[in-house]
């Protein structure tokens, strides 16, 4: 009979993880929406595909990457010679499980006439199958620079793609996913956190709904909503996106207030990203140990998918990281 190894805890789980990222030179990345725990002890903080691109440029032979699985999958693909884990494997995304490669091949197909800009929050498969991955931060400036006669296809998330057609006056096909976390913001709620504490501003994620996006001061990444927050005259912020990020904001800026945007039950714990939660200091531990689960992608299938994160690179590689959607 098999004895199961006890796992160390407190201090020592992290004496642990540290050990182990040093014997098999391992990088550890953690996305703003990870708990405060993993986003402490993480080498890089930060948006995902700006994640990835970080650990592509280091030595390490080993990613561990906090957060959910086509945060990995980018990793390889931009990193195929190291070894890439997900502390766990079921740490998915709304999505991209909204949009499947077949059902989204199959639309391709019925309007040849249009270039599809996917956003960046898709499986493999489908980065394989657009034309450009955007991500919220570059996804203004790569739309600025498609002639405007270009019909577009946008997908898997309908939210940030209307935003991005009301903001240019431009019609696109929008794919019908949405994201749990910015779905379950309540504009009645936010209306009353608002009258509450007049004058501060609402600083919104573009994948909220128009009923969020329409009552915020700024619209913009996870890393624009930072610098924001930075920069924002006065002493209190209202922040509508996953609540984990406020873990930067007050390590930053202390003397400072941050509230999440509340959810239809007037807080904002509705709004914890359940696949983000998946990732514990314990699973991050054995995904060192034992290098698993690990990300495989097929090599035909990486490059194909490359191919779209290149040109979206080449369009707009200097937004990855700076939010830069700006004010509605």
């Amino acid at each position: 009979m098999s004895i199961e190894t006890k796992l160390p805890t407190g201090q020592d789980l992290l004496a642990e993880i540290d050990r182990l990222r040093k014997e098999k030179n391992a990088i550890i990345l953690a996305h703003y929406y990870q708990s405060p725990e993993i986003q402490d002890l993480a080498d890089f903080v930060g948006d995902s595909l700006e994640l990835s691109r970080k650990a592509a440029a280091t030595d390490a032979d080993v990613i561990a990457f906090c957060g959910v699985k086509f945060m990995a999958d980018t990793a390889k693909i931009l990193s195929p010679e190291k070894i890439v884990v997900l502390p766990d494997m079921d740490a998915g995304c709304s999505l991209e499980d909204s949009c499947p490669p077949e059902k989204f091949k199959a639309f391709r197909e019925a309007h040849p006439e249009h270039i599809a800009l996917t956003y960046i929050n898709c499986s493999t498969e489908v980065k394989a199958l657009s034309d450009v991955i955007v991500t919220s931060s570059s996804a203004e400036t790569i739309i600025a620079q498609i002639p405007e006669d270009q019909k577009i296809i946008f997908g898997p998330d309908r939210h940030l793609g209307g935003y991005l057609s009301r903001k240019f006056n431009r019609e696109m096909l929008l794919w019908p996913g949405v994201c749990i976390v910015h779905e379950a913001f309540s504009e009645t709620e936010l209306l009353k956190l608002k009258a509450q504490h007049p004058g501060a501003p609402v600083a919104a994620h573009p994948e909220c709904p128009p009923s969020i996006i329409d009552h915020a001061d700024y619209v913009g990444s996870t890393s624009g909503i930072l610098k924001f927050a930075q920069a924002f005259e006065g002493d209190t912020l209202i922040v509508a996106t996953e609540p984990h990020i406020m873990h930067q904001m007050e390590k930053v800026l202390p003397e400072k207030t941050f509230i999440g945007a509340p959810g239809a039950d007037g807080n904002c714990s509705c709004n914890i990203c359940p696949y983000m939660a998946l990732n514990t200091l314990p699973k991050l531990y054995t995904a060192l140990r034992d290098l698993e689960p690990r990300i495989e992608i097929e090599e035909g299938l990486r490059l194909a998918a490359k191919r779209s994160l290149d040109r979206m690179l080449e369009m707009a590689s200097n937004t990855v990281g700076k939010g830069d959607l700006g004010k509605v």
